[in-house]
């Protein structure tokens, strides 16, 4: 419901514009309010499932968001729906991150990689299903409707939370890290506003690209000064310690730039069939859903492949594919055969699939139980960053290229550029010891064979 939220509004923003007297660029500030709701509340969703449960807090998060659902709906003019946007924000900060907590705190190690898998699934889609819902909903009734579809979700969804979910962990008495919120959620803010930015159409190349570099250094000040507040910190927002697990540091890190990739795929594509092919909306979008059927394809692959092989093999051998196949959707034109398009998606869709399931699994596969809280917060933030600034890459790309006025040579230069982030990532991957996270690709192995393997290694 979130992730589809996130990504369906694009298709309305000339529809509402109309009704709001606004133009659909001024209206833009509707996605960036919700995002940054989202950006400043995250970090402190750990701390809220830990101080008053996670039951309550994800019950309550999914009401907050289905009843700004209802006000966007109703809004009248752009203040009320900016508003709106915020609080579904907020709610939106709260559910998804703490669902994966209960779902990870829930879970064995022999569960967790299965589990994780289907978390994965909303992310991998709602960018490709978003725009193709949003356009059918407006072709066939009003933008409304595209905010009233999480109505009864959300309602089910509360009621099945109150009679389903069990709080997984002891409820903590420690008190809120103040400095650490208003530092890590100032960072964020000031990343997001650099993001967005980097990718408005501004009159002034050079002024948006200051303002850009303004705001993400300052971004990285606020980002150095709240780690140093937290490793010194008696009860710290978030627990530093996660980053000396070595599985997880390097997912983070390294992990980061293979997402911001992929991530950009859903924002490429679209502009590729329509700007450089000729289509209209509607077969650009049908294109687009051969990503959506590869990643449903890798999905009862995926925890066979790791069993059999292990993280540090599929995450080497399906990176590099996925590189590959990045870089050759710069090389489809609107000669290109059909066939070679579906097939250049579709396997696109699933390396994708299989490798950010890879990533996820691996993040929490060596983590211990008492960084889980820590863990999931820095997971779901830094996915939510490295998401927009993928994107941020990926329009600054096409914008610098714009001169040249060949649409097909922009659009190859800008794949190439992303192939290359997530080329960067595989040397990390190559580090990894042969046994990483075996307890969970490998649950069953006994504790001879476990010897046996790190003695390999």
């Amino acid at each position: 419901m979130e992730n589809l939220d996130s990504t369906i509004i694009t298709t309305g923003l000339p529809a509402m514009a109309h009704d709001f007297g606004v133009t659909p660029v001024a209206l833009n500030i509707g996605i960036t309010a919700y995002l940054l709701a989202l950006a400043i509340f995250i970090p402190m969703s750990a701390w809220m499932a830990a101080r008053f449960g996670e039951r309550r807090v994800f019950a309550s998060a999914v009401l907050v968001f289905t009843v700004a659902s209802v006000f966007c709906a109703i809004s009248r003019n752009m203040p009320a729906f900016v508003l709106s946007r915020i609080l579904q924000g907020i709610g939106g900060s709260m559910m998804v991150p703490v669902g994966r907590l209960m779902l990870v705190r829930a879970v064995t190690k022999a569960q967790l990689m299965r589990a994780l898998a289907y978390t994965i699934w909303p992310a991998l889609t709602a960018p490709i299903l978003g725009p193709l819902v949003g356009g059918y909903i407006i072709h066939v009734a009003s933008w409304p409707w595209m905010f009233l579809l999480n109505v009864p979700i959300g309602v089910v969804l509360f009621i099945l939370s109150l009679f389903l979910v069990r709080d997984s962990m002891e409820r903590s008495a420690e008190p809120l890290d103040l400095p650490g919120f208003l530092l890590v959620g100032g960072a964020c803010l000031l990343l997001m506003l650099g993001l967005e930015r980097v990718q408005m159409s501004r009159s002034t190349f050079v002024e948006s690209m200051l303002e850009a570099a303004v705001a993400v250094a300052a971004s990285a000040g606020l980002a150095w000064i709240a780690v140093r507040h937290m490793r010194r910190a008696t009860c710290p927002l978030l627990r530093m310690g996660v980053f000396q697990v070595e599985s997880f540091r390097i997912v983070m890190g390294s992990g980061s730039l293979f997402r911001m990739a992929v991530f950009s795929a859903p924002f490429l594509l679209p502009l590729l069939f329509q700007t450089s092919f000729g289509l209209d909306a509607l077969r650009s979008g049908s294109l687009v859903m051969t990503v959506f059927a590869g990643n449903l394809m890798m999905k009862p692959l995926t925890t066979p492949l790791l069993r059999r092989y292990g993280f540090r093999f599929v995450v080497l051998a399906n990176g590099a594919a996925t590189v590959v196949l990045i870089a050759a959707c710069g090389w489809l034109h609107a000669q290109t055969s059909t066939w070679l398009v579906l097939a250049v998606l579709f396997l696109g869709g699933a390396g994708r699939s299989m490798q950010l399931t890879s990533l996820t699994t691996l993040g929490f596969a060596d983590l211990p139980l008492e960084l889980t809280n820590s863990g999931t917060t820095l997971t779901e933030m830094v996915q939510q960053m490295t998401i927009s600034v993928g994107i941020a890459i990926a329009a600054l790309t096409l914008q610098w290229t714009a001169h040249q006025g060949d649409a097909a040579g922009n659009f190859k230069i800008a794949f190439c550029v992303m192939a290359a982030l997530a080329a960067a990532s595989l040397p990390a991957f190559y580090k990894l010891p042969h046994n990483v996270g075996i307890a969970v690709s490998r649950p069953h192995t006994s504790s001879g064979e476990q010897v046996v393997v790190e003695a390999e290694s």
